[in-house]
């Protein structure tokens, strides 16, 4: 065999290196910048309205990614990724973003931001779709329950699992709560076929440039500026692109962490994201937050990682 042959030989053997301990130190980073978004998205939606402030963010996001992240070679694109997975990464962003900018106060941004972090249990409970269960698997079961009683821990605020509360605490503002678990739901159906469909292909950029896109179509049909935004001042604007930046980098950050870091220490991490941000927001926002919204965080977090624990050796890793 010729040189030319052997490099080129060469140049098709997929390098299997180890995780690279800086890659996996920026991996943990994207959790970070994660946690601190909803505290920034629900600062500028009351600086701006739920969707003005929203499409504005997302909009100056879609313009980093396109300096930091061009995507290259787009005709190399799979159509159904594109098309699929470009569609459910959409309604999630546009649905977490107006859930978390519709809710009545603080308590209840971060109450709707953990209803979401629901995805990941339904992410193994779907990956497993099919599959033979073991003695092993089965504790997805019990991790689903615990996540799903943490949430409802949540949501019951200061009644606890009081199921009359928990409706009425619902009913009171049913729109953002109902965007938030659809948004756990098509996050999860995302993670489990994204692999499946992309063929090594990245489409975050395209597809933030479509949650622009949409945001702007919710905001011109729907929405409407509250009088202050016209008399918004620096800090406002500030906050603003703060949160196009937080989520940008932390998805590049993420990508990085995911390609070339340590997948089991980022799975693992990733669990602590609610922890995180409940607690960046209490902080951020001035939330008065329940016992019961902590033991139901922690819930949530345990139940997540169960699942995770029961999966991770048939090929499950979570993703952002």
């Amino acid at each position: 065999m010729s040189k030319a042959k052997r490099n080129a030989s060469n140049r098709n053997v997929p390098n299997y290196s180890a995780p690279n301990h800086n890659a996996t130190l920026v991996g943990l980073l994207a959790i970070v910048l994660f946690s601190a978004i909803v505290s920034l998205v629900r600062i500028t939606a009351q600086n701006f309205g739920a969707t003005l402030g929203a499409a504005m963010i997302y909009t100056l996001t879609a313009v980093v990614m396109w300096v930091i992240r061009r995507p290259r070679q787009l005709r190399s694109f799979p159509l159904r990724y594109l098309l699929v997975c470009g569609t459910l990464f959409v309604v999630y962003e546009v649905s977490v973003g107006l859930a978390v900018g519709l809710a009545h106060d603080a308590t209840q941004a971060l109450e709707v931001s953990v209803v979401n972090y629901l995805w990941p249990t339904l992410m193994v409970l779907l990956s497993l779709t099919g599959r033979r269960f073991t003695a092993k698997t089965w504790l997805v079961i019990p991790g689903a329950l615990l996540a799903s009683l943490g949430t409802a821990f949540v949501v019951g605020g200061d009644a606890g699992l009081n199921p009359a509360s928990i409706a009425a605490h619902i009913a009171s503002n049913p729109v953002p709560y109902a965007l938030a678990f659809g948004g756990a739901v098509t996050w999860a159906v995302y993670s489990v076929i994204t692999p499946r469909i992309s063929e090594g292909h990245d489409g975050i950029t395209l597809f933030l440039t479509g949650v622009a896109v949409a945001l702007w179509i919710v905001h011109f049909l729907t929405g409407s500026v509250p009088q202050h935004a016209h008399t918004a001042g620096i800090g406002a604007y500030i906050v603003l692109v703060a949160a196009a930046l937080v989520i940008g980098a932390g998805y590049a950050c993420w990508d990085a962490g995911i390609m070339h870091g340590n997948l089991t220490v980022l799975g693992s991490a990733s669990y602590a994201a609610p922890v995180l941000s409940s607690a960046i927001g209490a902080l951020a926002l001035g939330a008065s937050l329940t016992v019961s919204f902590w033991q139901g965080v922690v819930l949530v977090v345990v139940g997540s990682l169960i699942g995770w624990w029961a999966t991770k050796d048939v090929g499950v890793e979570p993703q952002s």
